[in-house]
């Protein structure tokens, strides 16, 4: 379901697909366990398209609120529209400042860029 891998000494966290009726506690820990142990570098979260889901966001948005105490620079990058709207929807109801960017490429090298 998560995979991850540097890029620039940026942590790459990629959601491969929904979590259906599964653990979102279990990925959102994941996720937060990720960013602690990687921190200080900067995260970008990928959303493939078949995660794209309220359950995924959901879970990340659960993380990014979990991890607010650090410093770690932390975004999403998603082709998906939809996603992109629920994380917008998100921000509206609980004031998060998530970043989110339709493109990966410019998700890390903004991360890499602004921590560098």
């Amino acid at each position: 379901m998560l995979s991850r891998s540097l890029d620039h000494g940026v942590l790459v966290v990629t959601v491969h697909e929904d979590l259906g009726a599964g653990p979102r506690a279990e990925v959102t820990a994941q996720i937060r366990d990720l960013v602690h142990a990687h921190e200080p570098a900067p995260v970008v979260v990928v959303i493939d398209e078949a995660a794209a889901t309220p359950g995924v966001v959901g879970a990340l948005v659960d993380a990014y609120g979990e991890c607010g105490d650090l410093d770690v620079l932390t975004s999403v990058a998603t082709h998906s529209a939809f996603a992109r709207r629920l994380f917008e929807a998100a921000a509206a109801v609980n004031g998060s400042r998530l970043v989110v960017h339709s493109r990966i490429d410019v998700a890390v090298t903004t991360a890499y860029t602004v921590t560098a």
